[in-house]
């Protein structure tokens, strides 16, 4: 299944120009966001008891925060990356070995980046920054790598598997802002355009194999290393500071409230297992099962950006 975004990306008159067609405007917010049941009222209430006698709450993020904020994710049924197309996420270990599969990868990510980072918080993501304000909140993980819970001004945040804003030297770990390094693709490729058939979950997007072939891509200016993006890609593993630092987090917690994720990767998962040996009440916010639904003592399936604003932090 091949998915047209009305998406193409050209060099006009020095400068580069993205295209979106009005029905790729129109669609986009919404169109990522699984069917959910309609608000149960008494759901709420237990929402908002769990929330009120939380005195330091944890709360870890996934994809289905930031769909209603119009970008995909992988694994939600009819929706998700996974049911729309049979392409599947780029591996570490490829994107490491092959300048082939680098210059694919970066291609699709030039055009994807200025809609990609033109996303905004939603309503679920301006919640919990109100609830760290508060002094509700005591700390946030999140496993994307979108920054919109730093836009929403988060600060007591862990970005578990980095950042799509960052880009990092392979070789000398020299670390960019993702925005140089699109001023620098531009110089690269004065005359190359593509057309993208289909959005992916981490700011890129799909294009056609003859189209990826011609394009640049420049190295470190530091010491002409290959570039990524710094973010944890499948089939690698999370720093273990990192991970350390999380866990101690969630020990320190006194509840500990899902929301978004399926929990189906194990970087997040484990830590509602140190949740569980500290016998911490655990409530998850997700539309459709996840992989601890018989841990938590509250589920809810519901979106996140229309019943997070309901709950009173207070």
């Amino acid at each position: 299944m091949r998915m047209s975004l009305g998406l193409t990306f050209r060099s006009a008159k020095g400068r580069w120009v993205a295209n979106l067609s009005r029905q790729c405007l129109r669609g986009s917010m919404g169109s990522f966001v699984p069917p959910s049941p309609p608000l149960d009222p008494e759901k709420v209430k237990e929402l908002q008891r769990f929330i009120t006698l939380s005195k330091r709450l944890f709360v870890m993020t996934g994809a289905g925060i930031s769909t209603e904020s119009g970008i995909p994710d992988y694994r939600s049924e009819k929706v998700g990356l996974y049911a729309r197309t049979d392409r599947r996420p780029i591996q570490h270990r490829d994107f490491v070995q092959s300048a082939p599969i680098r210059q694919r990868y970066w291609a699709r990510n030039f055009v994807g980046w200025p809609q990609f980072s033109s996303h905004q918080p939603n309503p679920a993501h301006w919640a919990l920054s109100n609830w760290e304000k508060l002094g509700k909140l005591y700390w946030l993980v999140t496993q994307n790598v979108d920054a919109l819970h730093t836009k929403a001004g988060s600060r007591r945040l862990t970005e578990l598997h980095g950042c799509m804003h960052r880009v990092l030297c392979l070789d000398c770990g020299e670390q960019t802002p993702r925005g140089v390094l699109q001023e620098r693709f531009q110089v690269l490729n004065p005359a190359w355009s593509a057309e993208a058939h289909g959005l992916a979950p981490d700011g890129d997007v799909f294009l056609p194999e003859e189209q990826v072939q011609s394009f640049q891509v420049p190295s470190c200016v530091r010491c002409g290393g290959p570039l990524k993006p710094d973010v944890v890609f499948f089939g690698d593993t999370v720093n273990r500071d990192k991970v350390d630092f999380v866990h101690k987090r969630v020990k320190e917690a006194d509840s500990l409230l899902v929301v978004g994720s399926s929990l189906q990767v194990y970087s997040g998962y484990r830590f509602i297992l140190t949740a569980q040996e500290k016998k911490l009440p655990i409530a998850i916010l997700n539309i459709g099962p996840t992989r601890s639904d018989d841990l938590a003592c509250l589920k809810l399936n519901s979106r996140c950006g229309e019943l997070l604003p309901l709950i009173d932090p207070h």
